[in-house]
């Protein structure tokens, strides 16, 4: 009889420990040349020297996990553990110890996921894609899912929200030129090319996070400044038009911290008079 695996705290949720460990008899050794790396994973960046790295470890110590498989005709596919299968192709292993699972395609994202969410494995672009999966592919709310990953909703949010950031931003997080920290900050500008503007001056001028959000500030508040003299100049324009209109010659209407004055130009005595006439004075 299968087994039912769903959403939990962690991958022994989704894979019973018994099945994961390598005395387990369903451990076996799989040929390399018979596994396919999984195109529902959802981290498509893996750190070269990180993978050098549990290459040296797989030399000396040999594969101690086994990874995760499903049966695909005479294939494996990779649920959990590419680095590994990674690492040891790398040296020429021509075998590695797995545990083969009968899986639905909802089981494999969903454990595919998991794992890395939880290792921590995914660059914040590739985190918030997976969030963004897992609602949709499993129906939950942010809270659900951020209960099942050990996360808080907010946590969840605050991800997913920097899949609003402009594309070529979230390039810049998923090579890790800009920390997940620097996005959230951009979050705060609307403008997309003023974003990626920002994000090329968190790079060039080498930013921390408080220091954008300070250069942030500031853009609100010149902008602001800005706003709010185009609308006294708006404003203004239009009282001149109007006198202009009304006495029928050039009217300078000054302002200064809101104190002026207003400038009533005549080109003859008699257009003085016209004027005064208009003012109903004598």
């Amino acid at each position: 009889m299968n087994k039912k695996f769903g959403l939990g705290k962690g991958l022994g949720a989704l894979i019973p420990e018994e099945e994961t460990t390598a005395s387990s008899n369903s451990v076996m050794k799989i040929s390399m040349n018979l596994i396919r790396a999984n195109e529902l994973q959802p981290r498509k960046n893996f750190d070269e020297e990180k993978i050098e790295q549990l290459a040296e470890s797989i030399k000396e110590h040999g594969v101690v996990q086994p990874i995760v498989l499903r049966k695909e005709g005479d294939t494996y596919i990779i649920v959990a553990g590419e680095r590994r299968w990674r690492a040891s192709k790398s040296i020429g292993l021509k075998e590695i110890p797995a545990v083969v699972m009968d899986l639905t395609d909802k089981q494999v994202l969903e454990i595919s996921l998991i794992e890395n969410i939880q290792r921590e494995d995914l660059n914040p672009i590739e985190e918030a894609l997976a969030y963004k999966r897992l609602i949709e592919e499993f129906d939950l709310t942010q809270e659900e899912l951020g209960k099942r990953i050990g996360k808080s909703r907010t946590a969840v949010t605050n991800i997913l929200r920097l899949l609003n950031l402009d594309e070529r931003v979230q390039d810049y997080l998923i090579d890790g030129v800009i920390s997940e920290g620097h996005g959230r900050a951009l979050l705060g500008v609307s403008d997309k090319d003023v974003q990626f503007m920002l994000a090329q001056k968190i790079i060039d001028e080498s930013l921390n996070v408080r220091d954008i959000e300070k250069v942030i500030k500031n853009l609100g508040k010149d902008k602001k400044e800005t706003n709010v003299k185009d609308n006294e100049s708006v404003y203004h324009n239009d009282i001149k038009d109007k006198l202009e209109s009304y006495f029928g010659t050039k009217v300078t209407l000054t302002n200064k911290k809101n104190k002026g004055k207003i400038e009533i130009e005549y080109y003859s005595q008699d257009d003085l008079q016209r004027i005064l006439d208009i003012l109903n004075i004598q």
